[in-house]
Formats: structure tokens, sequence, C-alpha cells
């Protein structure tokens, strides 16, 4: 399964937002779309969704061009999984999940066993079937993220949308949501996701989109295209990219906060 975006720009009014985006992700990959507040990767996601039109390009899910789809036809090929949140009803986990299946079922029908059986493989693929009878309100931030995410695995799409789903995330439970999302993509998953951390873009990604004002500053696999200048253009502060473990990690330290000669040896 296939995601392509190509030259797609989008603005309100005469203000741009999206200026000439191109980028693709292809199944077994885990594309992170890496930039600061305001560049405009939220905009980008509800271009993807089909939940905003008048855009210049195109948006295509496996070869097929989104304006040419209706929601039940994109609900096939792609899932949306937001950032947490609290829903205004105290649903149970298992509830929240099933909720997933409803695209499956007419308006007036309940879920049937096969719904029943895909909310129980998702909760048990992420390990999270402790949590079936508990309330979606009562559990950690970490654990609602994951309860989100078998929310869309049961919808069947092969396409996975996140938006920053470790935001306010403690560490723990960042690389807890990490590593299952990383694990989706080995299963052949195509995942996009939005993030601010460019220390976890690289350990987790496959390829990386930065984006700045509405631009693509650069676009591969993170070790061909991280740099101390592509941090400090998109952040805007100094930083030095220390290499470790063969460079399979690299971790961004702020310059003038810490003596990294001292971190070099340390770390050694």
């Amino acid at each position: 399964m296939s995601i392509e975006v190509s030259n797609l720009s989008f603005g309100y009014d005469e203000q741009l937002i999206l200026n000439d985006i191109s980028f693709s992700a292809e199944d077994n990959e885990l594309l992170s779309i890496l930039g600061p507040n305001g560049v405009g990767k939220s905009t980008l996601f509800r271009c993807i969704l089909g939940l905003l039109h008048g855009y210049k390009g195109q948006v295509s899910l496996n070869n097929l061009d989104i304006k040419k789809m209706g929601i039940k036809e994109m609900a096939k090929y792609v899932a949306y999984i937001p950032q947490s949140h609290y829903p205004l009803f105290n649903y149970s986990v298992f509830d929240m999940v099933l909720m997933g299946t409803t695209i499956q079922i007419s308006t007036l029908s309940k879920p049937g066993k096969r719904q029943i059986q895909l909310a129980e493989a998702a909760l048990d693929r992420l390990e999270i079937t402790h949590l079936k009878h508990r309330g979606y309100t009562q559990i950690s931030g970490g654990e609602r993220q994951l309860v989100l995410i078998a929310r869309a695995l049961v919808q069947e799409a092969k396409i996975l949308i996140l938006d920053e789903p470790t935001a306010n995330l403690d560490f723990g439970n960042q690389i807890r949501v990490q590593n299952q999302i990383k694990a989706l993509a080995k299963d052949g998953y195509t995942v996009v996701q939005s993030t601010h951390n460019p220390d976890q873009t690289f350990l987790f990604s496959d390829k990386v989109l930065a984006m700045k004002e509405g631009k693509v500053l650069a676009y591969g696999q993170p070790n061909k295209i991280y740099s101390e200048n592509l941090i400090k253009t998109l952040y805007g502060v100094d930083v030095e990219i220390q290499s470790f473990y063969e460079d399979q990690v690299r971790v961004c330290i702020p310059k003038g906060i810490v003596k990294t000669d001292h971190l070099r040896e340390h770390c050694s």
C-alpha cells in the first residue's frame, strides 16, 4: 500500500500554508514529518485525509486519486490516529477500539462476531488486553495512545496517519508507543507521523520529511539528511550532533549547555 503526494499547495485566502510539497511512503515504511509548530503538518494531513479541498497538486492512495474517492472508500485505505484526547463519556477501552469497526457495518447494525474478534486481536497485538474493561479516561496518556492505534487497526486500513503520537507523553510511554508504531511498519503497514523530536525521528524512521514555513527543507533517509544546519534552520537553535552505536543513534546537543568533550568521554 502506498501514499504519494505530488506538488501539493494549499492556502487560506491569500495565505499559502503548503508550498509544492512532494513525498511518498510505501508499505514497511515509517515516514516522519519533522518541523516546528505552525509549519503546515496538520493542514497536510487534512489534505491527505480528504478533509480539505481546493488544493493544487495530487494526493494518491495506492495510485488512486483521493478526489475520486468517497468517505467509505477512503476508510478502506487510510486510518487516522489523533493525539490522545478525553471523550465526553468514559467508554471502556474495548468499546473505544470497537468503534473503529463502524465503517464495516450498516448504520442501524451493531458489531458482530468478526468485529469483536478484530478488537480483541488489536488489543492483544498492542499488549493492552489487560486494559479491556478499564475506562478510557482512567488510563495513562501512553495507554490511551495505544488504544487509539488499536482502534485504527480494526478499521483494517493499511495506511496509518498519526498526528504527533508521543506528544505530552513521558519518556517511557514515548518509547513504548514508538516501538509499536515501528513494529506496525515492519509488519507491512505504511505509516506517516508528525513529530517535533529530531532524536526520536532519527532512531525510528525509515524516511524523514523536514518542513518549515510550508516548504520541504529536506527529504530522505535520516542518516543522509540530518545535519546541524538542518536542525538550526528548523528550530533556530545551534546544536552539535553526536553519533553513537555505529551511527544507529544520533543526539542533538544544544551548544553552550553542556561540555560535549566531557560527553564524548562519558559515552565512549
